[in-house]
């Protein structure tokens, strides 16, 4: 079995029991590191598409892919960072992100990748993530700044919290399809399952909406939109 799934993550493994991926779908892992959740989608030929930072990760996976299905082209597989996808707009029918938004340096990179990965997605397609947070370990946690928090092993990450979640999934105007599910691992993390769609249609533009609310929250602390939008920029 392990070598037909590969390690692949087991609330995935869940998503394709539950029949919502599909083979014939065209899916992105955005921040596949060295492909651990692929194997199963290369094998069952699944259009696969993935991104990471690490140059040697994205060899591996070409590696990994060429070993596994010959038809797919290198250039699907992309050393480039979640928050900055060179992909054009609804392009996936599943998006996964697998322990990458808790890497996170802030709030904004925070949304920029989520937004990123979101805006890549069709309509009707499936976004799932797993997350470290701090749900269950709230004081075991010590907060660092910017929603970086010291973790009981001595690591940094940046946590979210339920209604952070519930949060970002109403500003995208996203649809949960399971419950936000929290699995502690031995009182030193907890790691979060959130898994939700893209509608069909969409009478505006959720991620835009996102900047400008953020804008008028600065321009009321500050009063300068001009600095807003040179800083958005850069």
């Amino acid at each position: 079995m392990k070598e037909h799934f590969g390690n692949i993550d087991i609330n995935l493994f869940d998503q394709l029991l539950k029949g919502r991926i599909i083979p014939g779908m065209r899916i992105l892992d955005a921040g596949c590191g060295e492909g651990r959740n692929l194997v199963y989608f290369l094998r069952e030929d699944y259009d696969v598409f993935a991104v990471d930072r690490s140059e040697q990760a994205i060899q591996k996976v070409r590696k990994l892919a060429a070993e596994l299905n010959n038809r797919l082209q290198e250039e699907q597989f992309r050393v480039e960072p979640v928050e900055k996808l060179s992909f054009a707009n609804d392009t996936f029918d599943v998006v996964i992100s697998c322990a990458v938004l808790h890497f996170a340096e802030d709030e904004r990179h925070f949304q920029r990748m989520a937004s990123e990965m979101w805006r890549v997605l069709k309509p009707g397609g499936l976004f799932f993530a797993r997350l470290a947070s701090n749900i269950g370990i709230e004081n075991q946690v010590r907060p660092l700044g910017g929603n970086r928090f010291e973790l009981p092993d001595g690591s940094e990450r940046y946590l979210v919290d339920s209604e952070a979640l519930h949060y970002m999934t109403e500003k995208l105007h996203g649809v949960f399809v399971d419950p936000i599910k929290t699995v502690q691992v031995e009182g030193q993390r907890s790691m979060t399952t959130w898994c939700m769609k893209k509608p069909h249609i969409l009478f505006f533009d959720p991620i835009q909406d996102m900047f400008e609310e953020k804008v008028e929250k600065q321009e009321r602390s500050d009063g300068s939109i001009l600095d807003i939008m040179e800083r958005s920029t850069t």
